[in-house]
This record gives C-alpha cells, structure tokens and sequence, in this order.
C-alpha cells in the first residue's frame, strides 16, 4: 500500500494475522508485539489538514493512540504524547516519527489514575504548545475474566480509573483552555454494544464513555467545541496480549468480523483526523464505529 488513500480491498489491505499465544505483564509494549502493528509510520500521507492544531492524545505510545499521533502530526499538529513511564520505549519512537514530520512532540509520562497527573498533562500543553485544541482521550485498561467472581475490586476499580475517571479529569482540565473550533474525541468501542462476556467492567466503561460524549457534545456546543467518539472493533494492539484477551485466542483475534481479519491501528487514524478536522464541524455527538462491519447501532 502507498498510502491511505490507495485504491484496495479492504479484505487484503492488511495481512489477516493469526498471532501466536503470547502474553505481556501491563501494560505491554509495542516493541514486543507479534506481529508487529502498523501504525501507519510508512504509509500515512498528510494533507495539511491539521495545520497548526495543538493536539493532547493520551495512550498515544502504541496502539491507536500512537497511529493518532502520527497522522495528526503528519496532518500539521503538534502532540503531546501522554503515557505509562513504563512505556518509554514506544514513546520515544512516536515521538521520533512526529520530530521527524518537523512537528513538535511532548512526551508526558505518567499514570492517568492520579488526579494529579491528569492536570499535569493539560498542563504541559499549555506551557510548551500554549493550549491545546485537539484532546483525544484513548488510555485504556482491559483485562479479560472468564467469570465476575474473578474480577477484583482492584481490578474494577483500576478499569474505572483508567477509562473513565482520567477522560473526565483531563476534559475537565483542558476545556477552559480550548478555543471555539476545538474538538474533544473519546475511544469507545464495539464493546460497548455487544459486550464480551469476558470483558464484563472494561465494557461497561465503554458504554459509559459513549454517553458521557453525548451529553458533553451537548453542553459544550454552544461554546463552538465538538465532542465525538470513535468505536473501534478488535483491533491488534498490547493490549490484546497484555490480559486483554484470553492467549489461547489470540491466534483467531478479529477473525469473526464480517472482513474476516483483525484491524490495524493505521486504519483507525482517519477516523479521529476526520473528527479532529474543521471538516466535520456539523458532526456532534457522533460515534463513528470502526470495526470490520460488524453491526452497531
């Protein structure tokens, strides 16, 4: 493939992985990921279409925060790049591949559980980029169990903090420093419709996530910031092998989508440019589901 805009079927855009069983301690890295994820780092072609934005994108060390922050900075944003300090190693790749895009890259660790670190992030935006008005909050916890009795109030509490909790205290945060034209936009997921029995407290965040944008997209629409979502499906990223799926599972991840395959992270990227962008500034509210075409309200 060229780029994202080459003319492809969308069954063999990308190679249909079959992953060997494998696991990572939390919260796993990208660098040890097999089969490697695309990000888009090669292909990802920029239009202009960010120019000048200032972008805060949190999970953006692997995964689709990481293919986020690429093709924001390839589309003329600069990004603040939030993350575990155990991620240091993926991070400091993106942000090699965003300098390298002649945009600045904000590396800011630390754990999104801690109030603290939530206006920390925001911030930082605002000292080095001098605001912000792009926040994509896409840090995630999941940890699959094959039965409620196996899921610990730790582990509840931690999936709640991680999803929830830091998308509201960073929102918080950032708002009063966003300008009219701003968009906010929140990772849900398929989840959040049709619920894996095995991700039972990681679903119910995401269904919480998808009302929390609709309400938000409403309160602050007369203030000229929009707030979407976007819903990806199963997409190959460490948090699959970092508890997130059962191992035994993996060699079969994303094959029941109607396109037969698991998607990319690259293939998330257009979403949250699209939402980012001043072209869809009549879209509020709005979930965009990327899934491989399984149904979704």
């Amino acid at each position: 493939m060229t780029d994202q805009y080459t003319f492809r079927n969308p069954v063999t855009a990308y190679e249909k992985i079959s992953p060997p069983e494998q696991h990572q301690p939390e919260p796993g890295l990208d660098a040890e990921l097999a089969p490697k994820a695309d990000l888009g780092e090669d292909t990802y072609r920029g239009t202009g279409r960010l120019e000048g934005r200032k972008a805060i994108v949190t999970g953006a060390d692997s995964g689709i925060g990481a293919a986020t922050a690429i093709a924001f900075a390839r589309e003329g944003a600069d990004v603040v790049l939030s993350y575990l300090p155990e991620e240091e190693e993926d991070a400091a790749r993106i942000a090699g591949i965003i300098e390298a895009a002649g945009r600045k890259a904000v590396k800011v660790p630390g754990d999104l559980k801690d109030p603290a670190a939530c206006q920390e992030l925001v911030d930082a935006a605002v000292a080095v980029l001098g605001g912000v008005d792009i926040l994509v909050n896409n840090a995630g916890k999941q940890v699959a169990q094959e039965d409620i009795s196996q899921i610990t109030d730790e582990q509840f509490d931690h999936t709640q903090k991680t999803n929830v909790y830091a998308m509201f205290r960073v929102t918080k945060a950032a708002v009063p420093h966003m300008p009219a034209g701003s968009t906010i936009i929140n990772t849900t997921s398929i989840q959040a419709y049709n619920p894996s029995p095995t991700l039972l407290d990681y679903a119910t965040t995401k269904a919480s996530i998808n009302n929390f944008t609709k309400g938000l997209a409403q309160q602050l629409a007369p203030k000229g910031i929009r707030v979407n979502a976007v819903a990806p499906g199963p997409i190959w990223t460490p948090l699959q092998v970092s508890s997130g799926q059962p191992k035994e599972d993996l060699p079969e991840f994303g094959q029941s989508t109607p396109l037969g395959r698991a998607g990319q992270p690259a293939e998330l990227a257009p979403a949250y440019v699209f939402l980012a962008s001043p072209e869809s500034s009549f879209v509020l509210g709005e979930t965009l589901n990327v899934n491989g075409g399984s149904p979704s309200p």
